[in-house]
Order: C-alpha cells, then structure tokens, then sequence
C-alpha cells in the first residue's frame, strides 16, 4: 500500500485510518464540543470543502473516503454501508462525540447509512444533493444529468472536480457503480434523528420530486433549496448552505 499524502487540504491537522486494506484520510479543523463531519461526493475529496469549512461553528472533520482524494485505493471499491463501518470505526477509535455528519451526493448516502448502522455516533444529518433516485439508478443516465449540471457552474469548480476525479484513478467506473447500487430510499425510514434535506434549486441529478420524498421518508426530516445552485450545492459558493445547516442546528 502507498504512503498517503497528509498535506492539509483545510488548514488543519491530518491522520490516516487503516482498516484491512481500506485507508480513511482524516483531516480535523476549527474547535469546540460541536462536532461537524464532512463526506464527500463521488469522484471528489475533502479538499472540495474548504469554504465551507470555514464557515460552520464547531470542531469540523473531513474525510477523504478509501480511494478519493489523497486516500489510497482499497483492493476493492467499498460499498456504502461499508464506508460508513469504517467511518464509525474511526469515530471509536478518537473517542469522538456523536457528530452532525454531512454528506454531499455520494456522501449523502453514506452519511445516511452511518445513522442507520451506528446511531450512537450520530446527533443529526445533513444530506445535500441526495443521490441517487429510482428513476436515474444507471451509469449512463447519472452520467448524462452530471454533465448537464457541469454545462452550468463555475469553471473553477469543473476543474477541481476533473483533479478530483483523475486522483480518484482507474476504478472510477466500479466507483459508480456501487453507488448506483445502493438504495436509499431503504435507508432514510430508519433514520431516527433531525435531518436536513438541501437541494440546490438547479440541480438536475436531484430532481425536486425525489428529494421532497427523501425528506418525507425521513420521520424527522426537513427540506431546504438553496436559490442558483446546483448540484454542488456548497461547493461553488458555500455561504448559503452553511448559513441554512447553522440554522438547522441552532434548532435541534
């Protein structure tokens, strides 16, 4: 297994977490006893957090999932409940208080699992851009609405997000297909604490319809749009996001 690269991507400090064969990149940033965990989107990695890391309140912890970012490949690509294990696994392991964690499009889906499978190390969820619907649940079609929603964001989050991808190496399309596999909607009836569906209002992979039904599924779930966003929600500009999670949270 190669050396991970524990450069800061967050101005903060970082570990690496083995498990088997699987690596967790760790980085942890910003202080106090509100823990927020951050779980990237397919392709991407921590570093695509950066604003918004600066600007949530409380002790923030972002991964770089097995095979993503600065995480080695695992020998092979993890499924969703998977990575969520091995989430919690390192969670144990710090002593962490139960966490907000929040989870971006793939990220969404693990962040679910991972209040589903380890309720104790959860105090609540943030699932922004929830993938994937029934209706789009192939490689192609994922594909096509990704494209369509590249056509329309920042140049400079289509270049990070072609960086990511290329460091997210020659399994990508494996990648893809266990998260098309995965089914959510099995997952989000059994999660048991406040949640906060967040859509982007011109997000083509999460359609209106599929992301007002992730909230209903959820007994204590909610939904918010962020206005001009897309798919990358709290990525191109992370303000009104975090500004909406803070309200969340300063409610629950």
């Amino acid at each position: 297994m190669s050396t991970p690269d524990l450069t800061p991507a967050l101005g903060g400090s970082v570990t690496a977490f083995v498990e088997g064969s699987s690596t967790l990149i760790v980085e942890r940033t910003g202080s106090g006893s509100d823990v927020l965990l951050l779980v990237h989107g397919l392709g991407m990695g921590r570093s695509v957090f950066a604003e918004l890391a600066r600007r949530l309140d409380g002790t923030v912890v972002a991964v770089d999932l097995p095979g993503f970012g600065a995480a080695p490949e695992p020998e092979l690509p993890l499924t969703m409940p998977q990575h969520a294990d091995l989430i919690a696994a390192h969670l144990a392991s710090t002593g962490t208080p139960p966490v907000t964690v929040i989870g971006h499009s793939m990220g969404s889906q693990v962040a679910a699992e991972l209040a589903v499978r380890h309720p104790d190390r959860v105090r609540a969820v943030v699932l922004a851009a929830p993938t994937v619907d029934a209706g789009a649940r192939r490689v192609v079609r994922q594909g096509l609405r990704f494209l369509h929603d590249t056509a329309s964001i920042d140049p400079r989050v289509v270049i990070r997000g072609v960086r990511e991808y290329l460091r997210a190496g020659p399994h990508i399309v494996r990648k893809i297909r266990a998260t098309v596999a995965h089914r959510p909607e099995q997952v989000y009836p059994r999660i048991s604490v406040p949640t906060l569906v967040l859509r982007g209002s011109r997000d083509p992979v999460c359609p209106p319809v599929w992301t007002r039904s992730v909230a209903d599924a959820i007994p204590q779930g909610e939904l918010a749009e962020i206005p001009g966003c897309g798919h990358e929600t709290m990525i191109r500009d992370a303000g009104p996001a975090a500004d909406r999670i803070q309200e969340f949270l300063s409610r629950i």
